[in-house]
């Protein structure tokens, strides 16, 4: 199989291909087109010529476009999760659950294209405003360049995309090289629905080549990435007046106060750390355990992790399957094995084999080891002990990142007490950070990122706000 480029509306060839290998098996599932210059060119500009017919188009068409994408996800579910599974390496289940949030996310895009609205403001509340009537309406921005990662390919895209096309935008979209055939999958469906020709673009291939064209092209009007920090803070410094939104990840921590209910609590928790092998943003990494119940609390996480099923990622029953890469498992194994150097204590995993690294449970983790204070994006927690909330807050804030992070209390002071206290863009109270609806804002601080996603708030960020004011005498 061969995928094209997509561009205008139409699918264009290029000189160049790569194989694309799934993760697992290491076979080759297509050969991908690597967009040159000149065709990121060409998508800009397809993007930019559609842009007046975009935002022009009344809000119920957008909708009605965005829920026939939906539609046409939920009629080819299974399809969308197999593609997802094999390109990513995700397991089936986690890949069938991605499918049906990223038909939620395209629903709520459509509801949010009809109801974007302004407000009246008040203008003889200063003096020399009386007289006036004023209002704000919100207006696309114009194109927007979406850079995804490889770790939700349709959601991740759903949320870029769905928002931008909402609010009556177009669309360059340059997903990750390893999961580039879920986005022209979302392409074809936006085609099949009706959307302009032009209006949403997907161009595959060098993250460097393609996102420098991106940057520096004075007819990108924004751009929103999701992906490491480094990239993140290049992109910001080195984008000129374009608004910018970024998610650029986290080594989440949860809080696990004395007395709470174990037995509820530690699958929710082993879930947070494992699930599609810790390759999630806000995937628990550090987890922070009353000194009372820690023993306990490790020795029953560990039973519980070792429940899990390691395998192919297209079997039913696979909980854990091969890292997005083999660069990310040697990785992931040093990084283990440093912390253990150091004095961490490792109680389970700790290898790899057929590029799947085993799930890892270490305690009394260091906070300058590197599975601690980097995002190690595999499946990989530590446990570490605490006296008092206020230290345990002290803990979870002792990071470079603050994405999202979650505490397990039954003292309702000491959760108002982290939800005041933690540096982070959402406090989960007695649920794992790993939580996430597809309404809700998500973003973070820090080196988390700036701007916030989820689909209303996405909208707020690809629109512009302008004030019309009459004088009435």
């Amino acid at each position: 199989m061969k995928q094209l480029l997509w561009i205008g509306g139409e699918y264009r060839a290029t000189t160049s291909y790569f194989e694309l290998k799934n993760p697992y098996s290491l076979e080759t599932i297509a050969d991908i087109a690597i967009a040159k210059p000149d065709d990121v060119d060409a998508a800009i500009s397809a993007a930019n010529q559609s842009a007046a017919k975009m935002a022009a188009m009344p809000s119920y068409q957008r909708a009605e476009i965005l829920e026939k994408v939906a539609g046409f996800l939920e009629e080819e579910r299974e399809e969308c999760a197999r593609v997802i599974s094999e390109e990513a390496a995700k397991p089936l289940k986690a890949a069938r659950a991605e499918v049906e949030r990223t038909i939620m996310t395209y629903k709520f895009a459509s509801q949010e294209a009809r109801r974007i609205h302004g407000e009246t403001v008040p203008m003889d509340a200063a003096p020399g405003g009386e007289g006036r009537l004023a209002f704000t309406v919100r207006e696309p921005i114009g194109v927007i360049a979406a850079i995804t990662p490889f770790n939700f390919p349709m959601n991740l895209v759903a949320h870029k995309v769905g928002p931008a096309i909402a609010a009556g935008n177009t669309v360059v979209l340059k997903p990750a090289s390893q999961t580039p055939l879920s986005a022209y999958k979302i392409a074809e469906f936006f085609h099949r629905a009706g959307l302009p020709e032009g209006a949403l673009n997907v161009v595959t291939g060098s993250g460097s080549s393609i996102g420098d064209v991106l940057i520096k092209d004075e007819r990108i009007k924004m751009i929103t990435f999701t992906g490491s920090p480094e990239v993140g803070k290049y992109i910001r410094e080195n984008s000129g007046l374009k608004r910018v939104t970024l998610e650029l990840g986290s080594n989440s921590a949860v809080i696990v106060d004395d007395k709470v209910n174990l037995e509820k609590v530690i699958p929710r928790i082993v879930t947070g750390a494992f699930s599609y092998q810790g390759q999630v943003c806000i995937s628990i990494q550090r987890v922070f355990v009353h000194e009372h119940i820690a023993d306990t609390f490790i020795e029953q996480f560990i039973n519980e992790v070792k429940k899990l099923k390691t395998g192919n990622p297209l079997n039913e029953n696979t909980d854990i399957s091969a890292l997005i890469s083999k660069g990310d498992v040697e990785r992931t194994k040093q990084w283990v094995d440093e912390a253990v150097a150091a004095g961490a204590g490792l109680k389970l995993g700790g290898d790899s084999s057929d590029g799947i690294f085993q799930p890892t449970v270490l305690v009394d983790v260091q906070s300058t080891e590197k599975v601690s204070c980097e995002e190690i994006f595999a499946p990989v927690v530590h446990i570490n002990r605490f006296k008092t909330m206020e230290e345990a807050i002290e803990l979870v804030n002792d990071s470079k990142y603050g994405l999202q992070a979650g505490i397990f209390t039954n003292d309702i002071h000491h959760g108002l007490q982290a939800a005041k206290k933690l540096e982070v863009g959402g406090v989960m109270i007695n649920e794992i950070p790993t939580f996430r609806v597809d309404q809700m804002p998500y973003g973070g601080v820090k080196l988390s990122g700036m701007g916030r996603e989820g689909v209303k708030y996405a909208v707020e960020e690809m629109t512009e706000l302008k004030l019309i004011s009459f004088k009435m005498e």
